[in-house]
């Protein structure tokens, strides 16, 4: 059995399911889904894969890959989470942490973490995560994990106050977000506490953890915080314009912390 336990204040915001529909009830959340199956789909390493989705929640992005013929197993901390992610077909689902994931080595060609190291605030836990992805996938075998970059908080922060609710925020605490890189919303019901990261020491993480060289992907980009995504989202040739022009900047160095969350991927 794992040592490590889940913050309190972390389980309940997820017990309380207002995540499950994060990435569908809103254009901002459909931008980030439609972007994160575009890539994902782009550098996982082939078909028909043995994949971990380590802090998978309710199993969003577990559901596609098993639709595209992929293995899934699902690994949460939020036994309420799993029960859901458990009903998705062609999807095995347990409890579990990810700095201590309970499979053998080189047992996935691609582990995923796609939430876990939003909540880990000391840096030794997100390289033991890490580490504990690589250990998981198979020599050459993919590890990806996405993060917040450090000015997403602020840029919340300005699109709600554009839109005459600053949601009990002050700016100063928006800006201290972006100097200290814990955000801790909790009252205000938003976010739970969490970890905002610059990409570069995002990359240092994964060297820690023994990978070198990682990709680094923005996700939404800076057209994630237009006002009106809503026009462009759900407008079948804008879109199209839209992610197209996202995946021509994805990499760009100097736009890589310009955007609410990055994926970086790396070989195990």
């Amino acid at each position: 059995m794992s040592e490590w336990k889940l913050e309190r204040e972390i389980e309940a915001y997820y017990e309380r399911g207002d995540e499950r529909e994060r990435l569908t009830r809103n254009a901002r959340g459909r931008l980030e889904f439609a972007r994160m199956q575009d890539l994902l789909r782009r550098v996982l390493p082939g078909e028909g894969l043995k994949i971990l989705d380590v802090g998978g929640a309710t199993g969003i992005h577990s559901a596609w890959m098993a639709a595209d013929g992929h293995d899934v197993t699902l690994v949460d901390p939020v036994p309420g989470q799993v029960a859901v992610a458990a009903t998705l077909p062609g999807v095995e689902a347990l409890v579990g942490d990810a700095r201590d994931l309970p499979f053998e080595d080189d047992a996935f060609d691609a582990v995923l973490l796609m939430g876990p190291l939003y909540h880990l605030t000391e840096r030794a836990q997100r390289v033991q995560a890490l580490a504990e992805a690589r250990r998981c996938a198979r020599p050459g075998g993919l590890v990806a994990a996405v993060t917040i970059n450090r000015t997403a908080g602020w840029g919340d922060y300005l699109l709600f106050k554009a839109g005459g609710d600053d949601k009990g925020i002050s700016a100063e605490a928006s800006l201290r977000v972006v100097r200290e890189g814990v955000l801790r919303f909790y009252d205000q019901n938003l976010f739970t506490t969490a970890h905002l990261a610059h990409p570069g020491d995002v990359a240092a993480e994964f060297a820690d953890a023994g990978m070198a060289a990682p990709d680094q992907y923005a996700v939404q980009g800076f057209p994630g915080l237009i006002p009106e995504l809503e026009k462009l989202i759900d407008h079948a040739e804008v879109r199209d314009h839209l992610m197209e022009g996202l995946r021509l900047i994805e990499t760009e160095p100097s736009l890589l912390g310009a955007s609410n969350h990055l994926l970086t991927t790396a070989a195990a």
